[in-house]
């Protein structure tokens, strides 16, 4: 058996309301709609770009997000550089997102990438970061990697 072709394919969510999070998936991160289901029990959207599934958002839950339950630590999504990571910040202030730190931050003391780290409508921890451009920032958390403790 070989692993060399392994990558991840799609994440899929729980949320809330549906409309409420394909919205803000859309608006935040520019994914096109691929398929949904918005009545009856069973609702459900398929999110992505370019026609690939990245992300699918699943209508069977209540409350918020639960950080102290095993499962899910946190959804990270790669963008080229340092700005494109500032433009998303900027859609995420427009909607008045909770950040966990103010403004781009390295991933831990002396690294070069970094991003932004943030919540969904549910309470879902989210990262949007670039490979390099972070260095001169100040690291938020000493010690350990800025990703693990938000």
């Amino acid at each position: 058996m070989t692993t060399s072709a392994l990558q991840t394919g799609h994440v899929a969510l729980n949320v809330t309301d549906l409309a409420r999070s394909t919205a803000f998936y859309r608006q935040v991160f520019g994914f096109e709609t691929l398929g949904e289901q918005t009545e009856g029990e069973r609702r459900f959207a398929f999110l992505g770009r370019d026609g690939a599934l990245v992300l699918t958002l699943w209508q069977q839950s209540d409350g918020a997000f639960p950080t102290d339950r095993p499962g899910l630590h946190h959804l990270s999504f790669q963008v080229p550089d340092l700005e494109a990571v500032r433009r998303h910040e900027a859609v995420l202030r427009d909607l008045g997102v909770k950040f966990a730190y103010d403004g781009v931050v390295p991933h831990g003391e002396g690294a070069s990438s970094g991003g932004v780290f943030f919540t969904d409508p549910d309470g879902i921890r989210l990262e949007i970061y670039a490979p390099t451009g972070a260095e001169t920032a100040a690291a938020p958390v000493q010690g350990a990697p800025t990703c693990g403790f938000f």
